[in-house]
């Protein structure tokens, strides 16, 4: 026998419809906000996520699934959507497009190699969107409420919004002085990756996994400690935006998304459920003015965030929140007979293409058996053909809430189902 892959896994029937359920409500919340959907390709040239998501990231470094095609070119399986978006908007000159900014969606399976626990897998799904082409305040607010608003319409209650600047070119440059300057002293103490980044990209260290407890991580410069003045206002404005709409927030300035392409504002949203998990962030974005840029575009800027399903039906599960799938069939057909059976064939595609979920027998079960599969697969009506019934031309039909029968005309079968669905 031969088994998935690690970090990777069957999604059955049973399970399948929960994850058509969320996938179209994302959609719904993206057809209020008017953004409109693209997708890439699952694969990119390995060049654009290291210069995109930065080669200074462990992403990068150590998660990406990277390899030669046939013709020596190296590829890698998208990590993450950004970049894959932001090429495209470069590649297609979507810059020029009349309707701006440009606000697009995405969702579709991310690959990342890394240790696979709850919540966390190689292969995993992201819904995700982009608005580019604004540098307001505004359009922050927006990207932040489509995400909290998608998440409160399926009941969560236990969510928190975190939010942090990050702050324009001038702030980051007096802020990575500042930290270079902290943790040099410390640098022997940290582990190999982050005195690699205390070098190339210090905000990185801020991020790291196996540095959090080491006391120089509490006492590290703030960067809001050293925002411009432009900075501070563009962060206050956002802050009065999300006031107005009436979405709650925490600012946590040692919040530093793992993508090196971040500015101004970075925010997650978290649940605080009991039960939930050690890793309690179900989604995350920001601002990245500069990306367009880095990948041959014109000055565009950019604010988008992404969210794992996996982790949001874990919150679903931790609250207690069952989601309202639809549930049995709505009719079986039932045929006794080598008549009935091809009539059975001729009825079911008909209502099928009439609009109604139907099946039948296809295993020569018995009657009794039949029924027992109608029972079993929640069929709402079940159509009974037998010879009698075809003679007359005719079939009976069975209300399987109240056990009601009833002989219905085959000609006016498919009309009295529909009516009564």
């Amino acid at each position: 026998m031969i088994n998935l892959p690690r970090g990777t896994q069957d999604i059955l029937p049973g399970e399948s419809e929960k994850w058509q359920y969320v996938e179209s409500k994302f959609n719904e919340w993206c057809r209020r906000f008017n953004y409109q959907e693209i997708r890439t390709p699952i694969f990119e040239h390995t060049e654009l996520f290291q210069r995109g998501v930065g080669d200074t990231t462990d992403i990068v470094q150590k998660e990406m699934y990277t390899f030669d095609d046939r013709g020596n070119r190296s590829l890698t399986l998208r990590p993450e959507g950004t970049a894959s978006v932001v090429r495209a908007f470069v590649q297609h000159k979507l810059h020029g497009a009349a309707n701006q900014p440009q606000k697009l969606f995405y969702s579709g399976p991310m690959f990342r190699y890394e240790r696979p626990q709850q919540g966390r897998m190689r292969q995993f799904v992201q819904f995700g969107i982009e608005a580019l082409g604004s540098v307001d305040p505004a359009i922050d607010a927006e990207v932040i409420g489509l995400a909290i608003s998608f998440y409160q319409s399926f009941g969560l209650k236990s969510l928190r919004l975190v939010l942090n600047s990050l702050g324009d070119q001038v702030s980051r440059e007096h802020h990575r002085e500042a930290l270079v300057k902290h943790f040099m002293p410390h640098k022997d103490e940290l582990c190999s990756d982050c005195q690699s980044r205390l070098e190339k990209n210090p905000l990185r260290v801020l991020d790291c996994k196996k540095d959090k407890d080491h006391p120089a991580m509490a006492s590290a410069p703030k960067i809001l400690d050293y925002l411009s003045e432009a900075s501070e206002l563009y962060f206050d404005r956002l802050k009065t935006h999300l006031d107005a709409m009436g979405i709650p927030y925490v600012v946590d300035p040692n919040l530093v998304r793992g993508l090196d392409y971040y500015n101004h504002t970075a925010f997650e949203i978290m649940s605080d459920a009991e039960g939930f998990g050690s890793i309690t962030t179900l989604s995350g974005g920001g601002r990245y003015n500069g990306l367009v840029e880095d990948l041959g575009g014109p000055s565009t800027p950019g604010i988008g965030f992404a969210l794992s399903v996996e982790r949001l039906l874990m919150a679903l599960d931790a609250e207690g929140i069952h989601l309202p799938i639809a549930q049995g069939l709505d009719c079986y057909v039932v045929s006794i007979g080598e008549k009935s059976e091809l009539k059975a064939v001729e009825l079911v595609h008909q209502m099928r293409l009439a609009g109604i979920q139907v099946d039948k027998d296809y295993l020569s079960r018995k009657m009794k058996a039949q029924f027992k599969t109608a029972d079993r697969q929640q069929a709402k009506w079940v159509v009974i053909l037998g010879d009698e019934e075809i003679l007359n031309k005719e079939a009976m039909v069975k209300n399987m809430d109240n056990g009601e029968q009833t002989a219905v005309k085959l000609d006016q079968l498919i009309s009295y189902i529909k009516e009564r669905l």
